[in-house]
């Protein structure tokens, strides 16, 4: 049990890491939330930074969600999938809530791919594929992720996955959209920013 606690903690520490606001420091010297969208995300980080900086940041956070599910498979040690299910969203609510930056971060859905894909591949292929054509055809990233967590628990009921993950993905979902509530707003109203444009979302 003590692994578990000491894996979820670690994956908490790791999330809270956070790249946008890292590579804004280093690139330009500037704290990310108070340019663009105020959004300590890739999709800022892209709409201030440009592409490269904005890739890098979306890598890196998708890469903390998967390493927090390693993790969890490491130390964990019930044998099913609490422990990385936990951990991959300790790593989003460090993400989102970061200990080192004030506990205000980001909105996690780059974390949430990458954990999402470490506990259930599948659905979360197919809802990144669907992501990634709202995405093009509309330009409009928020919408895409609600999309993304939306369908992801639908998917992992109809793949029959573990109960841990069905609830996390649960969890996740309703985490994307309470903290894209002023995006949805902006969605209903046709305001939001698209892709591409200098302010984001």
């Amino acid at each position: 049990m003590i692994y578990a606690v000491i894996a979820v903690v670690l994956s908490y520490l790791l999330g809270s890491v956070s790249f946008s606001i890292v590579i804004a420091r280093l690139v330009k010297g500037i704290d990310i939330r108070e340019h663009g969208s105020g959004n300590a995300g890739a999709t800022n980080t892209i709409r201030v930074l440009g592409k490269g900086p904005g890739l890098l940041c979306f890598v890196l956070d998708l890469g903390k969600g998967i390493a927090a599910v390693f993790i969890g498979r490491w130390l964990g040690l019930d044998g099913i999938d609490w422990t990385p299910a936990l951990c991959g969203l300790a790593a989003i609510m460090g993400h989102n809530w970061p200990i080192y930056f004030n506990f205000k971060g980001g909105k996690g859905i780059a974390t949430t791919i990458g954990a999402i894909a470490a506990l259930a591949f599948v659905p979360a292929l197919i809802a990144g594929v669907v992501t990634i054509i709202v995405i093009a055809i509309t330009r409009y990233v928020s919408l895409g992720s609600l999309i993304f967590a939306a369908l992801t628990p639908v998917l992992i009921s109809i793949f029959f996955y573990s109960a841990p993950v069905l609830t996390v993905s649960l969890i996740l979902c309703v985490f994307a959209f309470v903290r894209h509530r002023t995006n949805i707003v902006k969605l209903l109203q046709g305001t939001e920013n698209k892709l591409g444009a200098k302010k984001g979302s």
